[in-house]
């Protein structure tokens, strides 16, 4: 059941026919503090992996949450924009544009993207992730370096409180040196009976400021916090489009509409997500945009993992919009099951991968319903290719202007082993997969 182990090799780089950069100091991955305003990603030092929290997780998990949650009305208005846009010239600051460049006349962005990296007994486990992440910066070649981390949400456990981002946050990627940019998952939306803070006050405080800050939930750690316009949104770079959705509290399933009065969701929600996610894929016409199209949600639309189910009718509403808009994702990212998993959806003639990553370090990790020998065809449309549900890890992503590649790296690999367990490429144009 879990991915077939590859020989250990060296990192080349993955796409022959990319450039390299003409000065590799704009792929540099120490970014120092500066002015004010400006970003900070990362210590100036690299320190070593603290034993212990600073504040142990003491609360206890609440069992079948069934009431969902309203969007915060604290901090930037999620209603304001049909789309709320983020760009990773943003999110560089000052050094945006010359970073936006570097990567286009590149020919190739990376980045890392997984979930459910927040541990509730100790740091050692989101460590060895976090830990690992950091060697890939240490390339031969700049243009095999992330750009940024897209956080597939629960950040924190087992409450979205602010006392937590230190310990499981803030302390595990002090020595990332990149940009963080997540979407929630249901425990950074579930608050504490007791806790008069709303729903996701803590996730919009250290996630969506209108300008990089200090935050004081950081304690004396330098990395400023993220300009997300929202808790949902698109996140443009150079050869990617990512559409993030915010799937609300539930431990099944996710929930992004009203749902059409189907559930309890109608009473709580609208439809604003959907507006949004189809106002987005539309566009991507109307720009011309020819690069990969990414959905992120914090609950998957496909699980085998045996802690949590699917959530179809939250599908339904993805596929809605993409046929209204025309338009399809090239792979759907969620996390919430504490696994590794990618499955491929055949669909209107194209193949979609569906990865679940939700390995990022929250213990423990979710054993399969059922075991099975991959690849394992679950019906005429969808097949169960990959698992890993034995081990934490992360997924690289590498995307050119013809194929996007996705990497899953288990963390008892270690720093020096770059072959990936497993690895699937997307042609862009026609969405097959290989």
């Amino acid at each position: 059941m879990t991915a077939k182990k590859k020989t250990a090799t060296v990192r080349k780089a993955h796409h022959p026919s990319a450039k390299k950069p003409a000065q590799n100091a704009a792929h540099t991955h120490i970014v120092k503090a500066g002015a004010a305003g400006q970003p900070v990603f990362n210590q100036p030092v690299p320190s070593p992996d603290p034993s212990s929290f600073s504040k142990p997780v003491t609360d206890t998990k609440l069992k079948g949450i069934v009431k969902l949650e309203p969007f915060p009305t604290s901090g930037p208005d999620p209603g304001a924009l049909v789309e709320p846009v983020l760009t990773l010239a943003q999110v560089y600051g000052s050094a945006g544009s010359e970073k936006e460049a570097a990567i286009t006349k590149a020919g190739q962005i990376v980045f890392h993207c997984v979930g459910d990296t927040g541990s509730v007994s100790g740091p050692q486990t989101q460590d060895l992730v976090a830990d690992k992440m950091v060697t890939d910066f240490n390339e031969d070649n700049p243009v095999d370096v992330p750009s940024f981390f897209f956080h597939l949400g629960d950040v924190v456990y087992y409450f979205g409180e602010a006392t937590y981002y230190y310990d499981q946050f803030y302390e595990p990627y002090r020595n990332y040196p990149a940009p963080i940019i997540a979407v929630p998952g249901n425990h950074d939306g579930v608050v504490y009976p007791s806790d008069n803070a709303q729903s996701l006050d803590a996730f919009v405080a250290n996630f969506c400021t209108p300008s990089p800050t200090h935050s004081s939930d950081a304690g004396g750690l330098n990395r400023t916090t993220m300009i997300q316009p929202a808790v949902y949104f698109t996140f443009e770079a150079p050869f990617v489009r990512i559409f993030g959705l915010y799937s609300n509290v539930l431990e099944d399933p996710g929930v992004i509409s009203s749902q059409k009065g189907t559930s309890s969701s109608n009473t709580l929600l609208d439809d604003r997500q959907l507006v949004f996610l189809t106002a987005g894929l539309k566009r991507v016409t109307s720009d011309g945009f020819s690069g990969a199209v990414i959905i992120a949600t914090h609950h998957p639309p496909f699980t085998g993992g045996s802690d949590h189910g699917a959530s179809p009718l939250m599908l339904a509403d993805i596929d809605a919009c993409c046929t209204a808009a025309g338009v399809w994702p090239h792979a759907v990212f969620s996390g919430h099951a504490h696994n590794y998993q990618r499955y491929t959806r055949t669909f209107n003639g194209k193949q979609i991968p569906f990865i679940v990553a939700g390995c990022g370090g929250h213990n423990p990790l979710s054993p399969m319903r059922v075991t099975l020998r991959t690849p394992y065809p679950i019906s005429d449309t969808l097949t169960l290719n990959s698992v890993d549900a034995t081990d934490y890890g992360y997924t690289r992503v590498i995307v050119n202007d013809t194929t996007m590649t996705i990497e899953y790296h288990p963390q008892s690999d270690g720093g020096t082993t770059k072959t990936p367990n497993d690895m699937v490429t997307i042609n862009i144009a026609n969405y097959t997969v290989s």
